[in-house]
Formats: C-alpha cells, sequence, structure tokens
C-alpha cells in the first residue's frame, strides 16, 4: 500500500534509476554509432569478441597468403619467360645441328660458321639460366629446389606449396660446350639427339612450371572468396546496424527526457506532507 513519505523518496529512486538506465542504453548507442562498431572492447560481448578477433586473424591472413600467392605467379611466371627463350635457342641450336650434319654439301667454312653460332647459343642459355632470378633467388641454375610458399592462414601442409624449378643450363641439358658441337658431321649428328633431347626436357620443365602457376592462380581465386566472406562475418558481427541503433537512439532520447520530466514530478512528491501540516 503506497503511503506519502518524506525520509525515503521510493518513486524518486525508482525514476532515477530508469534514468540512469536509459543514460546509460543512450551512451552505448553514442559510442556506438559515432564508432560504426557494436563491439569495440570484450566487455561489449565477451564471447562475440572472442570469436570476432579470429575472424579477423584469419582474414588478415588470407589477405597475406593471396599476395604470397600472388608474388608465386610472378615467380612462376619470370622463370617460364626464360624457359621460353632458352626453348627457342634450343630449336635454333637443333637447326644448325640438322645443317652441319648434312655433309654432302657443307664444306669446312660452312661448318666453322655453324659451330660458331652453335657455341654462342650455348653460351647465351648458361647466360639465361644464370642469371633469371626473382630478387635474389636464382631460378633456373639448379637451386631452386623445395622452395616453400606460405598460401594460407595458419601453418600447416595444406596451406603450404613447395616449388621446384629444375636446372635449365647446358649442362644440366646435356648440350654443353664440352658435349656436344657442330663443327664436323660426326659431332652434328650425336649433336642432333642431345639438343633434341634437351627440347624435350626444356618442354617438361615448361609444362611443370605452367601447372604451378595454375594451381597458384586457383589459390589466389579460392582465397580472394575466402577472405570476402571471413570479412563479411566479421563486419556482421562488430559492425553496428545503423538503421537499428539509430531507432533505439531516438527510444532513449524519448526516454530520457519522460524519465527526467517524471524524476522531477517524484522528488515534489513529500513536499505534499506540508499540505497536512497546514
Amino acid at each position: 500500500m503506497s503511503s506519502l513519505v518524506v525520509n525515503n523518496n521510493l518513486s524518486a529512486l525508482n525514476a532515477f534509476n530508469n534514468v540512469n538506465n536509459t543514460d546509460q542504453a543512450m551512451t552505448q548507442a553514442i559510442s556506438r554509432l559515432s564508432s560504426g562498431l557494436q563491439i569495440q572492447t570484450a566487455a561489449d560481448n565477451p564471447a562475440g569478441y572472442v570469436v570476432a578477433e579470429g575472424l579477423e586473424s584469419q582474414a588478415n591472413g588470407y589477405q597475406v597468403a593471396i599476395s604470397n600467392a600472388q608474388d608465386g605467379v610472378s615467380l612462376i611466371q619470370t622463370a617460364s619467360g626464360a624457359l621460353n627463350q632458352i626453348a627457342s635457342l634450343l630449336q635454333t641450336m637443333n637447326q644448325l645441328a640438322l645443317n652441319s650434319a648434312n655433309g654432302a654439301t657443307n664444306d669446312t667454312n660452312s661448318l666453322n660458321a655453324n659451330e660458331q653460332e652453335f657455341a654462342a647459343l650455348q653460351n647465351q642459355i648458361d647466360q639465361i639460366a644464370g642469371t633469371t632470378s626473382f630478387g635474389t633467388k636464382a631460378l633456373l641454375d639448379g637451386t631452386f629446389s623445395n622452395q616453400t610458399l606460405q598460401v594460407g592462414a595458419f601453418d600447416n601442409s595444406n596451406q603450404q606449396l613447395t616449388i621446384n624449378i629444375s636446372a635449365a643450363t647446358t649442362g644440366a641439358l646435356g648440350v654443353s660446350t664440352g658435349a656436344v658441337s657442330v663443327g664436323s658431321q660426326a659431332s652434328a649428328q650425336a649433336a642432333i639427339a642431345a639438343v633434341q633431347a634437351a627440347i624435350s626436357s626444356v618442354a617438361s620443365v615448361e609444362a611443370n612450371v605452367g601447372a604451378t602457376q595454375n594451381q597458384l592462380q586457383a589459390i589466389v581465386a579460392n582465397l580472394t572468396v575466402g577472405q570476402q566472406n571471413l570479412t563479411a562475418a566479421y563486419s556482421g558481427l562488430v559492425d553496428v546496424n545503423f538503421a537499428s541503433e539509430t531507432t533505439q537512439f531516438s527510444t532513449d532520447q524519448i526516454l530520457m527526457q519522460s524519465g527526467v520530466a517524471m524524476l522531477a514530478q517524484a522528488q515534489q512528491t513529500p513536499a505534499l506532507a506540508l499540505k497536512l501540516l497546514q
């Protein structure tokens, strides 16, 4: 049963508590609307904060992995371009070997000319193989083996890609200066098989490199979609819904105004006791 008291104004206390709660809600809404975030600290949503941090870490990891894979594509393209040049030089060497093997029409001068060009091509192949690099990593001299690309957000073998590029020097291909020449019909005939085998070897290396490039491009595409989905999930968890939040803020503003008005009224209630004393 309600009563008129002076020492403890319960109506004012209730009104004050309601105003205080509304003020806290408005403060939170202002913070969210000004930052655009509904989870700013772990206090806002402890479980959601933990999930959001995990999603953000994974999304950021995907972004770096995409960059890593794209660097890998650039590396492979560098190696592929050099291998194409080497394959072209080997084709010319094959033509010279076939020409020198035709002893019926070649004399010493023509054989010497073919040999000079053949040796120059051998040197060019070694120059390309020795200088093709990505940064400080040599690609075609036989040292680029078991090189790891990190193409995922976590440390496990499924998110790492190992790349190997075989050597493309004349020595590795079996067409070095000491191994083959076209200075005579006999040596030219032996050079034909060696050069054609080298062409086949380079084609095999190119095929392996091309397959790796396709794999990396597929990884980039998959990571890009994954990052977009992770970012969307993170956004849905931490970003504030402005339509909903502004609606709630408007409601809180009305409650604040009415609450302050009711608090003022409640504080005047004990004064009614003076009426009884008159």
